[in-house]
């Protein structure tokens, strides 16, 4: 949801994503997240890394960083 909001006030949109990558704390939550991600994202499938890394800021247990395209008018 937070990753929406951003890409929202900066004039994008989850449809517009081009690129995630998606930091685990343990990659045992792989199957959990990619049904949470599936959903979110419907049938846009943008290219996707997903790594284990331990020690994720304030003990969080998924990071997602993405590149989106933003619409110019």
């Amino acid at each position: 949801k937070n990753m929406q909001a951003v890409l929202s006030a900066a004039g994008s949109g989850l449809d517009r994503i081009i690129k995630t990558t998606i930091f685990l704390s343990d990659l045992k939550h792989f199957d959990s997240v990619n049904k949470v991600y599936e959903a979110m994202l419907g049938g846009h499938k943008p290219a996707r890394s997903t790594i284990e890394a331990a020690g994720l800021p304030k003990g969080a247990l998924i990071e997602i960083e993405c590149i989106a395209s933003v619409s110019h008018t």
